[in-house]
């Protein structure tokens, strides 16, 4: 096959819960170990770090693969779903893995494809630690794609365990309580490795994953229980400054309120790291979190694509990501003439949640990604109206976007988002944004 042919086989054969949910979810970890085995255990021969979480272990992830970068090394990036191309989900020091090993990857294994039916899920995970091996890769970074427990990556023996937040999220999947969903988490906790848990906002949870770092005498570390960020000040763009106890003044360039608490479990990580042997030097640190995104292909965090009118794209795609990105619309609120809001959303998701931080006093355009996964735009314009927003809808990302730039000026501010999958067809629209 070619690399098209490749693509048309990986989409259309194999199962993929970002396009078809539930069908494509396979939990367990027997077809990611025979996997594993058949490539010879790729993983073992390079040093792995594990993010999961609710929020933040994609931008925790890519700040801790840009620092090692930084620092000299030649990091792995593992991350999904991807915005535009399926090659974003592995990158070694910012760039994607290549087409040919794409095509070699699938060709090699088709028969124990056809066979086991793996997951695409568990199929890109395996391909991802073998390129690495390939590559010869000194660190990667994996981040789990669903809970932890029976996530496809969690065969993987990690020199340190991040969880980034515990909310409500995949709730058919991974429980409905914050309890089961950190019970689900916690799985990647592993004997002897130390856990750095980032923001839980609750007591119980904390004596949870105390409990069961002490069934694993793993190392537990409270991000928010170390003076790793004395002082920190969001900017009138949403980027930050960061006075930190280990280096200094650090300028962060992702934006929003979560940016806080991620800068806080990505030093807590580096200082754990750095127990561990690993040194990096300050000026890694503040050249990883100034350039994280040209560093590493960063895509779709609260992401300009366009100036006049000011356009930007969040993948936020749950409870806890809109209670942080509420701030940041009210604030562009304040600086542009009219706000408009281009919002689809999947099917499984808690659309009165997320709905009820969208500001009142916008225009709204709703719409559906192609997926089948997306919410039917007539469903989710009647949870608009419930809500109070008013707007139109539309069947195409694309007609969306076309419709809200002729009615902007160029004060006003355009936001796109919602789901990762409108996203990623609104980038396509804006080529230079594209990593």
């Amino acid at each position: 096959m070619n690399y098209e042919e490749t693509l048309d086989y990986l989409y259309n054969h194999v199962l993929a819960f970002h396009k078809s949910g539930a069908v494509a979810y396979k939990p367990g970890l027997e077809r990611s170990m025979a996997l594993d085995e058949l490539s010879g255990y790729p993983h073992r021969r390079y040093n792995t770090i594990h993010v999961a979480g609710t929020n933040g272990k994609g931008s925790v992830a890519h700040l801790l693969a840009a620092t090692l970068q930084a620092a000299g090394h030649k990091v792995g990036l593992y991350t999904s779903p991807h915005l535009v191309d399926i090659r974003e989900r592995i990158r070694i020091n910012g760039a994607p893995v290549t087409q040919q090993f794409l095509i070699d990857f699938i060709g090699k294994n088709i028969k124990f494809i056809e066979r086991e039916k793996p997951s695409f899920f568990e199929l890109i995970s395996a391909m991802a630690f073998d390129y690495f091996r390939h590559k010869k890769v000194s660190y990667a970074i994996i981040e789990t794609g669903m809970g932890g427990r029976l996530d496809s990556t969690n065969i993987i023996q990690p020199l340190i365990s991040i969880i980034t937040s515990i909310s409500l999220e995949h709730t058919q999947y991974l429980g409905d309580t914050l309890l089961e969903i950190a019970g689900e988490k916690a799985g990647i906790i592993k004997r002897n490795v130390p856990v750095v848990i980032g923001e839980t906002n609750s007591e119980e949870l904390d004596q949870y994953f105390t409990s069961k770092a002490f069934e694993k005498s793993a190392p537990i570390i409270f991000a928010t229980e170390k003076d790793t960020v004395t002082h920190a000040e969001m900017q009138s763009d949403g980027s930050w400054s960061f006075e930190t106890a280990d280096y200094g003044i650090l300028k962060g360039e992702l934006c929003g309120p979560a940016q806080k608490q991620n800068a806080q479990t990505v030093l807590a990580a580096l200082k754990t790291l750095s127990h561990s042997g690993v040194q990096i030097r300050l000026a890694a640190v503040r050249k990883a979190f100034l350039h994280v995104t040209q560093m590493t292909g960063f895509m779709g965090r609260w992401q300009e694509v366009y100036a006049a009118p000011k356009i930007v794209c969040d993948i936020g795609h749950n409870t806890g990501a809109w209670k942080a990105n509420y701030s940041m619309l009210l604030s562009e609120a304040g600086r542009h003439e009219k706000v408009h809001m281009i919002i689809g959303l999947s099917s499984d998701k808690d659309v009165e949640g997320i709905l009820s931080f969208m500001p009142q006093n916008a225009i709204y355009y709703f719409t559906q990604a192609s997926g089948k996964r997306a919410l039917a735009v007539e469903y989710l314009a009647d949870f608009g109206e419930a809500a109070g927003l008013k707007g139109k809808s539309f069947y195409v990302v694309r007609n969306a976007i076309y419709d809200a730039i002729k009615n902007a000026s160029a004060k006003d501010f355009i936001f796109i988002g919602g789901s990762t999958f409108v996203v990623g067809e609104a980038l396509r629209l804006f080529p230079n944004a594209i990593k």
